[in-house]
């Protein structure tokens, strides 16, 4: 400021335009060094600290004597030097300097005595509010005694920050400290280098008087964080400060700990239910977490890859991110990308999916690829419960107390979700001292259909049945037994369950019976027992179905089956086989 200028503060003190509320989020109370810890898959919607890629503090080798920003070299491994635009390194403008400097401004600064110890005190003030040693913290300090100009570099790298990954999007934070706040005040823009390409990383300039986290000893001063960023895809990046205030009437103030942040949102998978019926749909969400300084983060994308058998439901995806997109891609892939807007702390994309094979699918980050300013995700599994198989078939037993003969050939698809088929034959049996049986042959399926719907099916048959010295006596003897199920938007519908048998020849006690007699069909021999024909029960609580080609029963007890099937879809928690 210039000495000429300081009674016509007074004359206008209060009168200073109020300028546009800053967007860039201020931290309050002392702040403390941001940690280098980034947001970690699992803590959806929380942000986290960003990661500090570069930080400056003006330490390097100080000590109570003043230097010029142009002569002062940060710490090792980067070893940065600054240049500024010339009008920042003149008149009382540009000095790394701390409380401990001389009392006496350095030759040429055209500080003037009260100038050079407010430039102190502001490092001074600083060092308080970062929990620094406020006698020996160092700061680059202005006090305007001639007007700059709008727009001048106050801070520049003269060398790119080397950095690690590509494709992270990258902000600033600094503490500022502002004073003569009734006057103009300092008006600070952070700008990525690119090259030789400047992008901003904000949408309004910090302006720690309007904005301050505390005000001490009639300082204005924060910690500040720019509104925006800039997706970087280089291997190096510079830094620009820019002051944009063009007055020297004010203008004052000091600045430190300039960070180069990466902040790039972290992503999180999720399933919602984790468990839901085969054909019903489960709602996959995305989660897009930003860092806690609430940057704008424009731009990010990835694609993930479903597991197979995991495909999108109908229905229509609804996002929260700014220009949230997902697109269905070849190889069942998915493509995601959108922003997040400043002060926003996490948006989503989600979309339902489906699979009509029963079984768990679980997403990691090894399926999510070609991120660009997203962090790997954890692991996020769905299960798909569907009705359990039971299908079982046998062609012969018997039981003669105290002995069990059989089952005879048996077949079995049970106790699984999973299709498959099982079959069996026998060429020739003789069931005991009961009779013998001719060529037996059964088989057990589940079947999965393309539109999803359930089959479960067991078959015996017999060829040429002789029992009991030809009291009962057959061609040929078939059971089917059959559950199915439909799948509906909302998972499995009812099982229907069916029945047959067909007895080719057969004959009671002399007497024809016709080849397909009505479910439970009973002939009585007088003396000897009784014959129940296509015998059918039903299983499983209506869902599975039971059928026996010839059922006898003999007054001494014994018991023979011929041509058994049991077809029944259970539910995960029945037991099974069915019955």
């Amino acid at each position: 400021m210039n000495p000429l200028h300081r009674r016509a503060r007074r004359r206008v003190a209060g009168t200073a335009a109020v300028l546009a509320a800053l967007a860039a989020a201020v931290l309050a109370g002392p702040a403390a060094p941001i940690p280098a810890a980034a947001n970690a898959p699992g803590d959806a919607g929380t942000p986290a600290a960003p990661v500090t890629v570069f930080a400056e503090n003006f330490e390097n080798g100080q000590g109570a004597r003043p230097t010029l920003l142009t002569d002062y070299t940060g710490a090792p491994p980067v070893h940065e030097t600054y240049t500024a635009d010339p009008a920042w390194l003149r008149y009382c403008n540009g000095y790394v300097t701390s409380r401990a400097a001389p009392g006496t401004e350095p030759a040429g600064s055209n500080c003037g005595a009260a100038a050079w110890s407010t430039v102190k005190n502001l490092a001074a003030t600083l060092g308080t509010w970062s929990g620094a040693d406020p006698a020996t913290n160092h700061a680059v300090t202005a006090y305007t005694q001639s007007d700059p100009g709008a727009g001048k570099v106050q801070l520049e790298t003269a060398e790119p920050i080397p950095l690690t990954a590509a494709d992270r999007f990258l902000t600033f934070s600094v503490d500022v400290a502002a004073t003569s706040c009734w006057a103009t005040h300092p008006l600070l823009s952070f700008y990525l280098l690119d090259g030789q390409t400047a992008r901003p990383t904000s949408t309004s300039p910090i302006d720690a008087c309007a904005h301050p986290g505390a005000v001490v000893d009639g300082v204005s001063v924060g910690t500040y964080a720019s509104n925006g960023s800039v997706l970087f895809s280089g291997s190096s990046a510079g830094i620009r400060l820019v002051n944009d205030q063009a007055s020297g009437y004010g203008n004052d103030g000091a600045f430190d700990n300039v960070r180069l942040l990466d902040a790039t949102p972290q992503l999180d998978l999720g399933f919602s239910p984790a468990t839901v019926p085969v054909g019903a749909p489960a709602t996959l969400t995305f989660t897009l977490t930003n860092t806690a300084e609430l940057a704008a983060k424009n731009g990010w994308s990835f694609t993930t890859r479903l597991p197979p058998g995991l495909r999108l439901a109908a229905g229509a995806t609804t996002t929260t991110c700014g220009n949230g997109t997902l697109t269905v891609g070849s190889g069942n892939t998915l493509a995601v990308g959108g922003d997040l807007a400043a002060g926003q702390p996490s948006c989503t994309v989600t979309a339902d999916v489906t699979s009509v094979a029963g079984g768990s699918y679980r997403l990691c980050a090894a399926d999510v690829t070609d991120r660009v300013g997203v962090d790997p995700p954890g692991c996020a599994s769905v299960t798909f419960t569907a009705p359990v198989f039971d299908a079982r078939a046998d062609a012969a037993r018997a039981v003669t107390p105290p002995l069990v003969l059989g089952p005879i050939a048996p077949s079995a698809h049970s106790c699984t979700t999973e299709p498959g088929t099982d079959g069996h034959g026998v060429a020739d049996s003789l069931l005991g001292g009961l009779g013998s049986l001719g060529l037996l042959t059964t088989d057990a399926s589940g079947a999965v259909a393309s539109d999803g719907a359930r089959t479960a099916s067991a078959h015996a048959g017999i060829a040429g049945v002789s029992l009991l010295g030809g009291l009962v006596t057959a061609d040929a003897v078939d059971t089917a037994a059959r559950a199915t199920s439909a799948l509906t938007p909302t998972g499995p519908g009812p099982v229907v369950v069916r029945g047959a048998s067909v007895l080719t020849g057969l004959r009671v006690a002399g007497v024809a019976i016709a080849a397909d007699p009505a479910p439970n069909t009973t002939v009585s021999v007088p003396l000897v027992g009784s014959v129940v024909l296509n015998e059918q029960r039903s299983v499983a609580g209506g869902r599975g179905i039971t059928v026996n080609a010839l059922h006898i029963t003999l007054l001494t007890g014994v018991h023979i089956t011929l041509g058994s099937a049991t077809a029944a879809l259970l539910t995960g928690t029945e037991p099974c086989p069915a019955g």
